[in-house]
């Protein structure tokens, strides 16, 4: 059993909270919003009042929070994480936030605590059941310390040094993008070579593309896109990427486009709901939310 605080129990974050406390460890959680975190409490975990409170006597504390500016608040605003963290402890920052983020934590944490990358590739069904693959950024040491706690998740990967998660999560999900913005031109230019669209989802899920289209045929079909990973964090991570491609001194002309798609579907408001809406964007018809 080890003590770890978790913070951060939006749509990812709630199953991976659930999978450590089914794993018999001692769980403190915070959240912005407090109520989120009830169902857990009901099972045995405790809530606290800021991050600071929820990290201090942790030994490990763990972040899974939507955007790097609210990474950012988290850790370092007031009453943050960093208010709390002793020396010993470990810092696992399982956001997408992009490596130069990660960096840029780690210089800034108290002396003597480490810093960890694991960002997870997987959305809500991965994060319930506990399949979700984690890029693991540490030393082998490191690695070898925390991959007990890391199990409860998936099956974690050990990448590299810190920043090599971070780094991993943004290769993985550049092709996300290109894959689901390819998907949503192939079928505008069926919708536009007047194909019926049925028969072509048909072929295209026995084509290169074809793992895409049958994991998101249900949603495609009905025109209704529950999100399990959210567009706007898909804009987000693309925004990353291509950041991160320039950085680098890389001309990524793919993902540049399909940020552009995924940008402009979440400025017409569809930025709540699965990323593969996208796909109506580009084809201009109507992405509809559950009823439910």
């Amino acid at each position: 059993m080890t003590r770890i605080a978790f913070l951060g129990l939006g749509q990812m974050g709630a199953p991976m909270a659930a999978r450590l406390l089914g794993a018999g460890h001692e769980l403190t959680l915070w959240n912005r919003t407090p109520e989120k975190a009830d169902p857990l409490v009901e099972k045995g975990a405790r809530l606290a009042a800021t991050p600071a409170e929820a990290s201090r006597a942790a030994e490990a504390t763990i972040t899974m929070i939507a955007t790097p500016e609210a990474l950012e608040e988290v850790v370092f605003g007031r009453d943050g994480v960093a208010q709390g963290l002793g020396g010993g402890s470990a810092l696992i920052e399982m956001s997408t936030v992009g490596p130069e983020v990660v960096r840029s934590v780690a210089e800034r944490l108290p002396e003597g605590v480490e810093m960890i990358d694991a960002p997870v590739l997987g959305s809500v069904p991965q994060a319930t059941d506990g399949s979700l693959k984690v890029f693991v950024g540490t030393t082998d040491e490191g690695f070898e310390q925390w991959r007990g706690v890391l199990e409860a998740f998936g099956t974690p990967m050990h990448v590299g040094p810190l920043g090599a998660g971070a780094s991993m999560k943004l290769v993985a999900n550049s092709t996300l993008g290109a894959l689901m913005s390819g998907l949503g031109e192939a079928l505008s230019l069926a919708q536009g070579l007047a194909l019926e669209p049925s028969v072509v989802l048909d072929v295209l899920a026995e084509s290169a593309i074809g793992v895409t289209v049958k994991s998101k045929r249900e949603l495609l079909d009905s025109g209704t896109f529950p999100p399990r990973f959210k567009l706007s964090l898909a804009a987000k991570d693309l925004r990353l990427v291509t950041e991160a491609a320039e950085a680098a001194g890389r001309d990524l002309r793919v993902a540049r486009a399909a940020r552009s798609w995924l940008e402009d579907a979440d400025r017409e408001g569809l930025g709540e709901l699965d990323y593969s809406a996208v796909t109506a964007h580009i084809r201009g018809v109507e992405a509809r939310a559950p009823t439910s």
